[in-house]
This record gives structure tokens, C-alpha cells and sequence, in this order.
């Protein structure tokens, strides 16, 4: 009882995190890809994505809080938490925002040296199923349409990787990168 308040008190920055985190990455393995990395590459490249941009996302989120804190700490004494906001935006974004580099990471450690087009469909696959679960759990928690919420994170996310997928690929062309 005492773990559901606490994720329907910060519902808002865990889906916040999670997509954010869902979609940044993922853009970096849809470019990657489009434009013909390594494995290994994508999964330095997914791994320093998921730190610094967690850690901004996070340390903003804990920002935005604070000052909002501040400025209403005379009217209620019920405000969230700064620092568990940040916290919990953090945690979301690299826990949740980790899943499209699995198939890399996989790839790499057990020198499994798959097609590099056989990676990405895995990781479309599992980024999709995570889009998925958070609108999802959105909707339960908001009690909305979980399946309208589930469709809606979907579209937005797969807007997202299609436009990084296509930069890459348009970008290294244009570029003359031949890897």
C-alpha cells in the first residue's frame, strides 16, 4: 500500500524519466544504426547518453521541484519532495531508458558478433514493449485508458526513433561516412 502512494505520488517523473530515457536512447541506437556502427560503439555510445542525460534530467527535474517547492511551501505542507523527484526521474530514465542497448550490450559481452540489422529489430522490438508498458502503467495509475495511453506513448515514441533512424542515415550519407 505504502509503494503504490509513492508511485501514484510520482507517477508524473517516473514517466517523465522513462520515456524520456525510452526515447533518447533509443535515438542514439536508431541513428547509430542508420548510419552503420558497431555494436560496440552503440553501447558506449547508449551508456554515456543514459548517464549525462539522466543525471541532467534528474538534477533538472530536482531544480524545477525545489524552486516550485519554495515558492509554495506557505500554502501546503504536501508537496513531493525536490529530491525524490529528481531522484526517481533519474532512476526511471536510466533503469527504463537502458532497455534499447540490451541487445548490444548482449552482443558485445558474449562476442556474439549477430547482423547489426537482426540488433536493431530486437531493440526496436523491446523499446516498442517499453513504450507500451509505460502508457500502460500511466493509464492504470491515472486512471485513464491504459491501452489508449499504451497507443499514445507508442506513436510518439516511434515518431521519435523513425526522425533519429533517418537522420543517421540521411546524415551519413550526406557526410560520406563510411563505416
Amino acid at each position: 500500500m505504502v509503494m503504490r502512494a509513492f508511485f501514484k505520488r510520482y507517477i508524473p517523473e517516473f514517466v517523465y524519466g522513462a520515456v524520456d530515457g525510452t526515447v533518447t536512447t533509443f535515438a542514439v541506437v536508431a541513428a547509430s544504426a542508420g548510419a552503420g556502427i558497431s555494436s560496440a560503439v552503440i553501447l558506449i555510445l547508449g551508456i554515456a547518453n543514459l548517464i549525462a542525460d539522466g543525471f541532467s534530467m534528474g538534477s533538472s527535474a530536482y531544480l524545477a521541484a525545489s524552486a516550485e517547492h519554495d515558492e509554495s511551501a506557505r500554502d501546503t505542507q504536501k508537496r513531493a519532495s525536490p529530491k525524490i523527484i529528481g531522484l526517481v526521474t533519474f532512476l526511471a530514465f536510466v533503469a527504463v531508458g537502458s532497455v534499447p542497448v540490451l541487445p548490444y550490450l548482449f552482443d558485445v559481452v558474449a562476442a556474439m558478433k549477430a547482423p547489426s540489422i537482426t540488433l536493431f529489430y530486437i531493440s526496436s522490438l523491446l523499446t516498442a514493449i517499453t513504450f507500451l508498458t509505460i502508457g500502460f502503467i500511466k493509464g492504470k495509475v491515472g486512471k485513464q485508458s491504459p491501452w489508449r495511453e499504451a497507443a499514445i506513448t507508442l506513436l510518439l515514441g516511434a515518431v521519435a526513433a523513425g526522425l533519429a533512424y533517418f537522420a543517421g542515415d540521411v546524415l551519413a550519407a550526406w557526410l560520406g561516412v563510411q563505416l
